[in-house]
């Protein structure tokens, strides 16, 4: 059975200004989610799930998932504010959206088999898609069996300024033992990769040290532990405005109590996103650079 790719869509990105999602960087009009599925498609996974708002349902499908038909099978799912378990109600003051991990969750009427999610506003290169879909090819007898794509720091850093990381940590079987978020990561004038301590204190780390970028790879129990989670979490925090759940989150715990185990892939890949209306045109640039070189065709569908 080929995996599934679960992409995450349902952000409206405000500090972009309106659905960047839905914004044609490539030449022919293709977007970063169209590049992703491309990559997904010539590595092997088998369909494509969408978790976006119901909101803009009809611009998704006539913008993005009429290009993939008879490419491979695409499903659209919802993530809303109100989709909580049985006997929770989502607080009347409650806008923020309640995280990865809830977006995730939405995913588990229609996922049967090992799965990858990724947000659909990162580009993540065909050799990482490549490497996921391998890995989640071996593990379709396995349970709580997951793994996350370790993006090498200096991979990921912006030409623009600083950004905030998960450096991750791993064991000698390259099993992720704990993430630590990183807000102020930079490559100083010397070209070495530093970022601010919780004193404030600027460190070096090593420019392959891995970090997440939100691509990881799970069995399909995840959502059994994920619905347990969740339940905790809205227990603990549903009065919270500002409080999300994470992938991270779920992952960690899951480590901790031995529940599960998390491979970290190496990924020669370098990758880049859209945060910032002004990171535009160097998203343009770099697609426009990898099919020069042959990495896409002008034309993706």
């Amino acid at each position: 059975m080929k995996p599934t790719l679960f992409v995450l869509a349902a952000g409206m990105g405000s500090r972009y200004g309106g659905l960047k999602q839905l914004d044609g960087l490539g030449p022919d009009g293709s977007t970063i989610m169209d590049y992703s599925v491309y990559d997904a498609v010539r590595a092997g996974f088998g369909k494509i799930v969408f978790v976006i708002r119901q909101s803009f349902e009809t611009d998704f499908r006539e913008k993005v998932v009429r290009k993939y038909e008879g490419k491979i099978p695409v499903e659209i799912v919802f993530q809303e504010l109100s989709s909580l378990p049985q006997g929770y109600e989502c607080p009347v003051e409650r806008v923020k959206p309640w995280g990865t991990n809830h977006a995730v969750l939405m995913g588990k009427d229609v996922i049967r088999e090992p799965f990858a999610v990724i947000n659909a506003d990162d580009f993540y290169g065909k050799d990482s898609f490549k490497i996921l879909a391998d890995w989640l090819k071996g593990v379709e007898d396995k349970t709580n069996t997951y793994c996350m794509v370790g993006y090498r720091i200096g991979n990921t850093l912006s030409e623009s300024g600083s950004v905030a990381r998960g450096l991750c940590a791993k064991d000698d079987q390259d099993h992720l033992t704990h993430v630590v978020e990183r807000t102020y990561i930079i490559r100083d004038a010397d070209g070495l990769v530093k970022y601010k301590d919780d004193a404030g204190m600027m460190q070096t780390v090593e420019e392959n040290a891995p970090v997440s970028m939100n691509m990881w790879g799970f069995t399909p129990d995840y959502f059994e532990h994920s619905e347990k989670e969740f339940k905790a979490f809205l227990d603990a925090h549903i009065h919270e405005e500002k409080s999300e759940f994470f992938i991270p989150l779920v992952v960690n715990n899951l480590i901790v109590s031995g529940t599960a185990t998390c491979k970290v892939l190496d990924t020669p890949s370098k990758w880049f996103g859209v945060t910032y209306a002004e990171d535009r045109p160097m998203v343009v640039e770099k697609i426009q650079t990898l099919i020069s070189d042959g990495v896409y065709p002008s034309k993706l569908w």
